[in-house]
């Protein structure tokens, strides 16, 4: 056997650059699709301060984004946090941390494919097709398929498919947002218009449970820029142009969603968005007609393009973290298997794929209504493993905080601080999810919400998954906690 013929030991690196990873980073959080889902249900909670909820969303994201920034420049694994964590904090939180990655995408993969096929169909008339059940949950399974295929194929031709989803996708929503704020200042609006106001800028008009539900959900919103830094290994300038691309793609976020936000509640008004806020993501599809007329196809363009692009790129972080933690021996060795062409993790690509494919058919059957929770459930993972990965980067840190205020405040205290607004928001979503009337069910699992009983059961089969494991290979667990002082150590030594 030839040195040509051995299997290969890493990831293909340099296959995207700084602009490709941004547009992943943003691709991932589906802009169109997230805000379609969460504008009515945080308007039903917090009114016309829906802009100010998503600014004040914004701010743990960005603060956990310096955190990804630092811990990305020192330590360029896939698995992210994952890594990160258990350099930091040890194995057990390292694992769980990377348990928790790999099943956002099993959780949302699925449901990110329908509203994909259901809206690609709308957007070319097709609307008896989008309303046949299984038609829908067939093509979105083959969506699945695909979308996968192309992230084994390799990252260069994910990347191409992002940049031109992207580009669709942000100008149809800009569109969108200009006719609506255009038909406000005219005052042909056909719903009851408001009048923007500065003010809908205060994310406080509502406290309490509205607030924190407005929080959570603007959470959800922006989660998925650090996608971009699970590419870190097959980047150009891999110690920071992921870092810089995961940054930037939160403030374009922020623009982005607050400027939309503004154009809907405008041409909307509260009431209306309030009143249709169990439509999801159809929310944009009962204002299309309204706010575009014939032009209406633009803006179903936009929330398809959105989560079919999301679809593939919610792939990326599960099954990267999914290879990272085989090759540390945390999971079993097949899934750390490179493709010998593509030199992508193929094997935890299909493995992810495929568990995601049977959790959406498995839930879509219980109920539609089970697959929004199943979503809601989400939020409780992205907030655990986000919080987690800003104490890591001040622990890991830990003795270079003192040497500059940029350091303490960027390196320690800005993540700390975002780590712990998101804590807040996970205990106080379980208390609010311990309320089965809290669910889009409304049905009692176990005397439960069932996003709760979700959640609890993805860290039950966790913790088996985790003991089982142990059992057959304790290598990762003989990780030791270090600092980036004794990882440079350790890399001068060898």
């Amino acid at each position: 056997m030839t040195v040509d013929d051995l299997p290969p030991t890493t990831l293909k690196p340099g296959a995207i650059g700084f602009f490709d990873a941004l547009v992943i980073g943003l691709a991932a959080t589906s802009p169109a699709y997230s805000l379609a889902a969460v504008i009515g249900p945080i308007v039903l909670l917090v009114g016309v301060s829906a802009p100010g909820v998503l600014i004040a969303s914004f701010v743990p994201m960005l603060l956990i984004a310096s955190a990804f920034y630092h811990l990305n420049a020192v330590d360029t694994d896939c698995g992210t946090t994952f890594s990160w964590v258990t350099r930091a904090m040890g194995p057990w939180f390292g694992w769980f941390g990377g348990w928790a990655i790999a099943m956002t995408g099993v959780l949302v993969i699925g449901s990110l494919a329908e509203t994909g096929v259901r809206f690609s169909l709308l957007t070319v008339g097709a609307d008896s097709a989008a309303d046949n059940t299984w038609l829908v949950r067939g093509l979105s399974v083959l969506l699945i398929v695909a979308m996968t295929a192309i992230c084994v194929f390799g990252t260069e031709a994910s990347a191409r498919l992002q940049n031109a989803l992207i580009v669709a996708q942000v100008l149809a929503l800009l569109a969108f947002a200009v006719v609506a704020l255009v038909r406000v200042a005219n005052d042909t609006s056909t719903l009851e218009s408001v009048s923007p106001s500065f003010s809908w800028l205060n994310p406080f008009s509502e406290g309490g449970a509205a607030l924190t539900g407005g929080l959570l959900l603007g959470v959800f919103a922006y989660w998925g820029w650090e996608s971009s830094v699970n590419l870190a290994e097959e980047t150009t300038d891999p110690e920071s142009a992921p870092g810089r691309a995961a940054v930037v793609s939160t403030l374009v976020l922020l623009v982005t969603y607050v400027a939309v936000a503004y154009a809907v509640v405008a041409y909307a008004g509260a009431s209306f968005l309030a009143d249709n806020s169990d439509e999801e993501e159809a929310i944009f599809a009962l204002l299309a007609t309204e706010v575009m007329g014939r032009w209406d196809w633009v803006v179903l363009l936009a929330v398809a393009t959105s989560a079919i692009a999301s679809t593939q790129t919610t792939i990326i972080p599960a099954s990267r973290t999914g290879f990272s933690m085989a090759r540390r021996h945390a999971l079993p060795p097949g899934l750390a298997r490179i493709h010998p062409r593509y030199r992508t993790p193929d094997v935890s690509t299909w493995w992810v794929a495929g568990i995601a494919s049977g959790w959406y058919l498995l839930v879509s059957v219980i109920s539609e209504n089970a697959l929004f929770d199943s979503i809601t459930a989400l939020s409780l993972l992205i907030a655990f493993y986000y919080g987690l990965t800003g104490i890591a980067c001040a622990i890991y840190f830990r003795h270079r905080l003192t040497e500059s205020v940029r350091s303490l405040f960027l390196v320690g205290i800005g993540p700390v601080l975002g780590s712990l607004m998101l804590f807040w928001l996970l205990v106080q979503s379980v208390i609010d999810m311990s309320d089965p009337e809290n669910s889009y069910s409304g049905q009692s699992w176990f005397g439960l919400g069932p996003p709760l009983v979700i959640g609890i059961g993805i860290v039950l089969v966790g913790v088996v998954v985790v003991f089982g494991w142990r059992t057959q290979d304790t290598r990762y667990w003989n990780e030791t906690r270090s600092t980036v002082e004794e990882d440079a150590a350790v890399e001068v030594e060898r």
